[in-house]
């Protein structure tokens, strides 16, 4: 259970542990909360079982939702965290494996550990399977027993934290994919100029050896 626990509408993450056999109880945990669901003890707004694969793409097993069309991963919190986690900004909060991850950021950084996105990210390990849920809760304790039970460990944030990371997020992303472009698209006008320049030191390379044959 979180200590800093406060809110009733709360992200949360189950991970199993360094087993990854006990990855497979998370189609379980997920069967799990949607009982509790349906027998009225939490409320899922959106939750499924996702995998990181090994170069950083967050894949969706199987999903519940009370709504079918923003309840489920697909969309609302659940599915912007699958794309935000599995993107360019997930890279950076350590969610990818090996050299990548060290090469571009420290992850002692303290920045990194007190992002909520952060904290989120790294219970997605790479090549191992987690729950991801956004529910409301009275008692925490209901869903910690249940995943308990389960081998999983529970890693809950209010949901409104979550969501203001996920929209400055978000804008981080739209700004890196400008800037790419602009780098793209002057990377082009210059190797176009470079294309240009040569083709006519070729040209005048021709021309000199006509004249010079015409001297002749």
């Amino acid at each position: 259970m979180s200590p800093d626990y406060v809110s009733p509408d709360n992200v949360l993450v189950v991970s199993f542990g360094e087993d990854p056999e006990k990855d497979t109880n998370a189609y379980q945990a997920l069967t799990d909360l949607n009982q509790l669901d349906l027998q009225g003890q939490i409320k899922i707004t959106g939750a499924a079982v996702i995998t990181r694969e090994r170069d950083g793409r967050v894949v969706v097993k199987s999903e519940v939702g009370n709504d079918p069309y923003a309840g489920t991963a697909g969309g609302g919190v659940v599915g912007l965290l699958v794309g935000i986690l599995g993107g360019p900004v997930g890279v950076l909060l350590g969610g990818t494996y090996g050299a990548l991850v060290g090469s571009l950021f420290d992850l002692d950084d303290a920045e990194t550990t007190e992002s909520v996105l952060g904290e989120i990210s790294k219970q997605v390990q790479p090549t191992r399977t987690a729950v991801l849920a956004e529910v409301t809760e009275q008692s925490p304790e209901v869903i910690d027993t249940a995943m308990a039970r389960l081998g999983g460990e529970v890693v809950r944030r209010p949901a409104a934290e979550v969501e203001g990371e996920l929209a400055a997020a978000q804008e981080a992303q739209r700004t890196a994919a400008r800037e790419a472009r602009k780098e793209l698209r002057q990377a082009r006008l210059e190797k176009t100029k470079e294309d240009a320049h040569a083709k006519v030191e070729e040209l005048k390379s021709k021309l000199q050896g006509r004249q010079s044959g015409v001297a002749a």
